[in-house]
């Protein structure tokens, strides 16, 4: 159903909306009249000229050299692609392949030496045959650290042959890409990973997506390591007619640097910095492998849900924590709007994506076909063994795959805890086609969700004059597209008598995973010179209401049977939508909306692998987990803010 969701995403949704619909809010009804339940039914499989994909944008193979060495991955690129569009590929030794296909797709290998392992796969190369490429074949790990920080400290590594190995590798990223590219059917794009940490530890890596058949060799953190100088290489192929967007990543393990308020020279940003980052960077990744950034407990204390997917140690150095102030995208938010009250422009107007950056070249998001670390797997035929799944689930020790302090003194290093890590997020963007042209266009605009992998339909509009009952209206999406924004787009301005914007909302389950449980609106807000923030719970499954003392809905209930891994629909609900105006509006302050919908608790991954192991739970996990959908913000900007303009695609 992957490859076809967008042609046939109203077909579902048509089905999905008959089967329930609840929609509630303060000033709602959560139950659906007759005639009502029939014109919604009907909108919601209304025809437009956007339809909803599925893809990935961040993937890596062979060609990186982590994956190479530390991984010992052989996966090419050709095979990750065919992989994602659900064909069954040799790897491991086994034959494995994909539950359902993708829409779109990007493989981002590292630039930083790119391909350059890969000659030691011929050891009559030349690399093979020099002292160092003999020591790496005997010890690929080796690799990581000694091609690590060689790029750290910009030396040249001698007899390597870097340049004209990553010259020959990109060619065939290119080849790749665009071999696979099938118009209509599954989309592909030429992609790198930027991957620069700052000091050798902080993670303010980039992907680099670019729109067309061709592209320059990637400029890498060895050329630079400040995301100023990334821009400068993007604005200089934009203006020679190349257009590619920096997407950041894991801004969780940034040590507070992703989202700072200064830039990479520790001066505070400036209007052209802010104008530079907004222009290049419209997108920022939400969730993956690697834990989410959305926001932690400790940044947001009344968020009941925010203890999700946690991973907050740095990456090279596990010992270390990640600082949580600038890693995280909500606070992000907040920072924007503080930024753009002093400079004119925000800098951190983000949409949002989910990725895997497995590092195998199997993409997979399903709870089931993933068992730890930086992998996807196909279920059927590469879950690990009893004893390596003692290893995934912690309940023995082992080492961690990168631990630069232990490497760097000769320390015993430290055990990784293999159950800190996710299943891959995912990424849904509404778009006209399956095409290049179609989806990049979505991806700039910023009319994009990410997942934490199952395949939920997720969209928004917020305006100032939809009716509580704009949803049961037949053509209400050209009417929200008309008169208000969608997800990554800014509030139209204020007309004199609208006293709050109002969002429409509808969330759809996917079509092989848990019944929805809600759907909350998470609103950050200009207070003064700093922000504040609140999530309201919009959509409640059950005809469950906001309890008025405390602010909080019932929890939804739980069906997952703990011996089995199985669970039931019989709570929550496959569709969720409503009509909801922000009851604390005040016209005289910025804010930005977002949305969030929570699946009913499913298996997580640790409990699925331990029950078809006959192990025991992994410890301090929890055994069930809430998978979610993020929409891309919408933002409010009151009338006579001094706001500088941006070049860019239009909202609508």
């Amino acid at each position: 159903m992957g490859a076809r969701m967008g042609e046939r995403g109203g077909r579902w949704a048509l089905m999905a909306t008959t089967l329930f619909i609840a929609g509630c809010s303060a000033q709602a009804d959560p139950v659906v009249k007759p005639k009502a339940h029939k014109a919604a039914a009907q909108a919601a499989g209304a025809s437009d000229d956007r339809h909803v994909y599925f893809g990935e944008l961040h993937l890596h193979t062979a060609y990186s050299f982590d994956a190479w060495s530390l991984m010992g991955t052989k996966t090419t690129p050709e095979q990750a692609y065919e992989f994602m569009q659900g064909q069954p590929v040799h790897v491991g030794g086994v034959e494995q392949r994909r539950a359902w296909p993708l829409d779109f797709a990007a493989v981002t290998d590292h630039a930083e030496n790119m391909g350059v392992m890969n000659q030691l796969d011929d050891p009559k190369s030349a690399f093979s045959l020099t002292e160092i490429g003999k020591k790496i074949a005997k010890d690929p790990p080796s690799a990581f650290y000694i091609l690590k920080n060689a790029v750290d400290r910009r030396t040249p590594i001698p007899g390597m042959n870097a340049k004209p190995a990553m010259a020959s590798a990109w060619e065939r990223e290119k080849a790749a890409a665009n071999g696979a590219y099938k118009p209509g059917k599954f989309t592909t794009f030429i992609a790198y990973e930027w991957s620069s940490m700052n000091q050798g530890k902080y993670n303010l890596h980039r992907n680099v997506i670019f729109k067309g058949d061709d592209a320059p060799l990637p400029f890498t953190s060895g050329d630079s390591p400040k995301p100023e100088d990334l821009w400068t290489y993007l604005e200089k192929n934009r203006a020679a007619g190349v257009e590619a967007i920096a997407i950041p990543h894991n801004g969780n393990v940034s040590g507070g640097l992703m989202y700072d308020w200064n830039d990479s020279d520790g001066r505070p940003i400036s209007e052209a910095y802010a104008q530079r980052r907004a222009l290049n960077e419209p997108l920022t990744e939400i969730v993956q492998n690697k834990g989410q950034s959305e926001t932690l407990p400790e940044l947001s204390s009344s968020d009941e849900f925010a203890n999700f997917e946690i991973f907050d140690h740095l990456l090279t150095h596990p010992e270390e924590k990640s600082k949580p102030h600038g890693s995280y995208i909500r606070e992000a938010y907040g920072r924007g709007l503080v930024l753009l009250s002093k400079v004119g422009v925000n800098p951190f107007k983000y949409g949002v994506v989910g990725g895997a950056d497995f590092h195998n070249g199997l993409e997979t998001t399903d709870e089931n076909a993933f068992a730890g670390g930086p992998f996807g797997i196909d279920p059927k035929t590469a879950l690990p063994t009893r004893e390596e799944a003692k290893h995934r689930l912690n309940l023995v020790p082992t080492p961690a795959l990168i631990d630069e302090a232990a490497e760097a003194t000769g320390s015993a290093h430290m055990n990784e805890d293999n159950t800190i890590f996710s299943s891959a997020g995912l990424t849904g963007v509404w778009a006209e086609r399956n095409d290049r042209d179609s989806i990049f266009a979505a991806l700039k605009r910023k009319e994009t969700f990410a997942t934490s992998g199952p395949r939920m339909r997720v969209r928004a509009f917020g305006g100032w004059s939809f009716a509580s009952d704009a949803l049961a209206k037949p053509g209400w999406v050209a009417q929200a597209y008309a008169t208000g924004a969608p997800m990554g787009g800014d509030l139209p301005a204020k007309p004199g008598g609208a006293k709050a914007p109002s969002f429409i909302v509808q969330a759809m389950k996917a079509p092989d995973s848990g019944n929805l449980d809600r759907i909350q609106i998470v609103k950050v807000w200009l207070d003064g010179a700093d922000y504040k923030e609140k999530v309201f719970d919009v959509a409640l499954s059950g005809g469950r209401k906001v309890d008025p003392k405390t602010g909080k809905a019932p929890k939804v209930g739980d069906t997952v049977d703990l011996k089995t891994g199985k669970y039931a629909n019989t709570i929550g609900a496959p569709v969720l939508q409503t009509v909801w105006r922000d009851p604390q509006f005040d016209a005289g302050r910025a804010a930005v909306y977002y949305v969030r919908v929570l699946e009913i608790p499913t298996p997580r991954w640790t409990t699925l692998l331990a029950i078809k192991r006959h192990l025991p739970f992994a410890p301090g996990r929890a055994k069930t987990i809430q998978e979610r959908a993020y929409g891309s913000p919408i933002w409010y900007t009151p009338a006579g803010t001094k706001v500088a303009q941006i070049a860019g695609p239009d909202r609508r």
